[in-house]
């Protein structure tokens, strides 16, 4: 195998890649439960609005994403003011600002197939559960997350798979600084513009390996997830 797959730098850039992956696909896990709850029970008005700011990373270019994220977590921008004036200092080109970015686009990878889940399960089992004088803490533990189990192994693998290949918007809102925001995807581009083909193939390949084998994986695990993708 090539050095540039094995040195320092380049494991440094894997590792750094998946911790991202892994906290973002945790934290959407935990917001996005009680969100997706949301959208697939209420009759409110707002369920249209919200959901299409969900889904807008699905359709926004990244770049305008990662920009205004820039902007607002800039140094003139109201999250930027808050976060100096909590002593936090700015969270562009940090690695926070990398978890930060990424749970935004990453989000309607994980809400959407949670929330059609839930959807699916539909009321009568919560119902019942109800009418046993079940807690809804323990409906939620005992009824409603077993049943929506297939849900959230597509939303994570989902989740933990998207993250891993985003470019745009953590280049944007982390730059490109080894060992802090350079991530798998950056690396790459870093190869391709140094002309080092070579190691550009190597990281390439192994990134669309780990795609085949993921998405192979939840396909075999969850047949059902093929719907739930296409609906992601």
């Amino acid at each position: 195998m090539p050095t540039g797959l094995a040195d320092a730098a380049t494991w440094s850039t894997i590792a750094l890649t998946l911790e991202l992956a892994g906290l973002t696909t945790l934290i959407l896990l935990v917001l996005g439960t009680p969100l997706a709850w949301w959208l697939a029970r209420t009759r409110s008005w707002w369920k249209g609005p919200v959901g299409a700011l969900v889904a807008l990373p699905l359709v926004l270019p990244p770049s305008v994403l990662g920009f205004y994220l820039l902007v607002t977590l800039g140094p003139a921008g109201p999250i930027g003011h808050l976060t100096e004036a909590l002593g936090l200092g700015l969270l562009p080109f940090t690695f926070a600002g990398l978890v930060v970015g990424s749970v935004l686009y990453s989000m309607p990878f994980v809400v959407q197939p949670i929330q059609n889940a839930f959807e699916a399960v539909g009321t009568r089992p919560l119902e019942v559960a109800a009418t046993l004088r079940a807690s809804p803490l323990d409906t939620f533990w005992s009824v409603l997350l077993p049943l929506a189990r297939p849900g959230y192994l597509t939303a994570t693998v989902m989740g933990f798979a998207h993250t891993v290949g985003e470019f745009g918007v953590v280049l944007m809102i982390g730059g490109n600084i080894p060992g802090k925001t350079r991530v798998m995807s950056v690396q790459i581009y870093d190869h391709v513009e140094a002309l080092e083909y070579t190691q550009a193939h190597w990281l390439s390949a192994a990134m669309l390996a780990f795609a085949f084998v993921v998405l192979l994986a939840l396909y075999l695990l969850n047949p059902t997830g093929q719907r739930r993708i296409g609906a992601s």
